[in-house]
């Protein structure tokens, strides 16, 4: 069985707690949603519809040349390839894993993590550059290290390891630049276009 990386932490946390794991998830998705939709309410007015394309246009294009050029530098300069235990699972699985990934990790890796991290970081250096670095690089590789962690965790290989670090640092420094959404799609999109050529 394979997991999205956070849902194992999430699950330990609320059995735990004595919660159950899928209504707490989702209570805590819709109380940070609301706060967030309440806090950008004027802007919401304002979103134009066919911003959602150019959205997805725009994480198209990340997902492709990211996943290319961070590819095409472990295999040369390292004669690595990144790789994918998920041959197992039907199409079906594998998109809404690529679509939870893209959501559910892009939550608590980029809104959650790397916004908690800046913000300490912003407290503790005068160089906002700093705290950024600091942030994005610490980030990607908690990002990396958890999807070897538990029961359901990957077996560690250093290209994978690599291939996710790089990949998560990129990820953060496009959440800082051009936020959430279009992090997560191309996270998403990104999963697609595996699956799609597996």
């Amino acid at each position: 069985m394979i997991r999205i990386s956070v849902d194992a932490w999430f699950k330990t946390i609320f059995q735990l707690l004595g919660t159950n794991t899928l209504s707490a998830t989702f209570l805590v998705a819709a109380i940070i949603g609301g706060i967030i939709t309440y806090v950008r309410r004027k802007e919401i007015s304002t979103l134009k519809m066919n911003y959602f394309g150019y959205m997805l246009l725009e994480s198209s294009l990340y997902a492709l040349l990211i996943g290319t050029l961070i590819g095409l530098f472990l295999d040369s300069l390292l004669n690595m390839q990144a790789e994918s235990p998920l041959y197992q699972l039907t199409k079906l699985q594998l998109i809404a894993l690529s679509l939870g990934a893209g959501l559910y990790e892009e939550l608590f890796f980029r809104v959650i993590l790397v916004g908690l991290l800046l913000f300490i970081f912003k407290k503790i250096f005068d160089s906002h550059i700093t705290a950024y670095m600091i942030a994005v690089i610490i980030a990607a590789l908690i990002f990396s290290t958890v999807h070897y962690i538990g029961e359901f965790g990957d077996v560690f290989t250093l290209n994978s390891f690599l291939f996710r670090f790089l990949f998560g640092l990129v990820l953060n420094v496009v959440y800082v630049k051009r936020g959430f959404g279009i992090a997560a799609w191309t996270h998403a999109i990104y999963d697609l276009l595996v699956i799609s050529f597996m």
